[in-house]
């Protein structure tokens, strides 16, 4: 996530970026009913017909539940990520993107519509944890640098892709209660808020027409990215933790602005543009983009 967070689940535009970072999905047909799952997080084994929707596979397991009908039968399931879930950057939204994608191969043997696994998969996280924008779910299925806005949808993809510096910040607090804070916090204040929402939209509005010409405007573009770290800071979802690697990223002469990148409270920051020497900081080895879902 470069913009938006949070003020996405409220009507918002939000821009978000794919990572070239890949979760594979490889699915097969067993002779069984069985569904088995092998994963560097562990392995599951279980009937079909009475899957269990728990940790660490709950995404996978809710997807297959809920397309179980597209099955002839068991499959075995095998998942390979080129990084660590540990670091966030929507890795639950990119291996239930796979999983759908996978199912859909399977059952049409041809590739599957964009647009059939993206409502899929939003359904599956929003069944899984309750909320979810599809922010992450479209940067997923499409790639590149997306404008998305969940009610009414509307997913612009933009041209222009942005070199990123992401940092891993050593925590990181689940989404959904991230949100539930949020929302707390919003009903006390509502007129607050909806000024926050308000601006983050424009920070919004001003990066897309920064990426829009033939040079990207890196200027006001990182100026984006700055100002909405301080409407981050207003929501109450930054810390001290983070507000350092912000200023660590800021400080570099190659940084042109910095910010929480997703709900915030740990997970990872990102700052527009490369670093120019050696850092400290957990730098996550990962870039924007063009390529989203693929089957092979």
């Amino acid at each position: 996530m470069l913009l938006g967070e949070h003020a996405v689940l409220h009507g918002r535009e939000a821009l978000v970026t794919a990572v070239n970072r890949r979760v594979e999905v490889i699915l097969q047909p067993r002779d069984d009913g069985d569904v088995v799952i092998h994963s560097a997080l562990g392995h599951y084994r279980g009937p079909l017909s009475k899957l269990q929707i728990e940790p660490p596979f709950r995404f996978i397991l809710a997807a297959l539940s809920e397309q179980s009908t597209l099955l002839p039968g068991g499959v075995d399931l095998t998942v390979r990520s080129e990084f660590s879930d540990k670091v966030g950057l929507a890795s639950s939204a990119a291996v239930t993107v796979a999983t759908h994608a996978a199912l859909e191969s399977l059952a049409t043997d041809r590739p599957p519509e964009p647009e059939t696994v993206f409502e899929r998969a939003l359904g599956t996280i929003r069944s899984v944890q309750g909320m979810g924008s599809g922010a992450d779910v479209a940067a997923a299925v499409w790639g590149g640098t997306v404008a998305y806005r969940a009610e009414p949808r509307s997913i612009r993809r933009l041209r222009s892709l942005c070199p990123l510096t992401v940092v891993y910040s050593g925590g990181k607090i689940p989404t959904p209660e991230v949100v539930r804070r949020v929302e707390e916090a919003r009903l006390a204040r509502p007129e607050e808020f909806e000024r926050i929402f308000d601006e983050m939209e424009q920070a919004v509005e001003e990066a897309c027409c920064a990426l829009a010409g033939v040079d990207v405007d890196w200027s006001t573009l990182g100026g984006a990215l700055d100002r909405g770290q301080s409407l981050m800071e207003e929501l109450g979802v930054s810390n001290l933790a983070l507000e350092d690697l912000i200023a660590q990223l800021r400080a570099d002469p190659d940084i042109h602005g910095a910010k929480i990148s997703g709900a915030g409270l740990g997970d990872c920051v990102v700052g527009l543009g490369r670093l120019s020497g050696a850092s400290t900081m957990d730098v996550v080895d990962v870039n924007s983009a063009s390529e989203g879902m693929r089957c092979d």
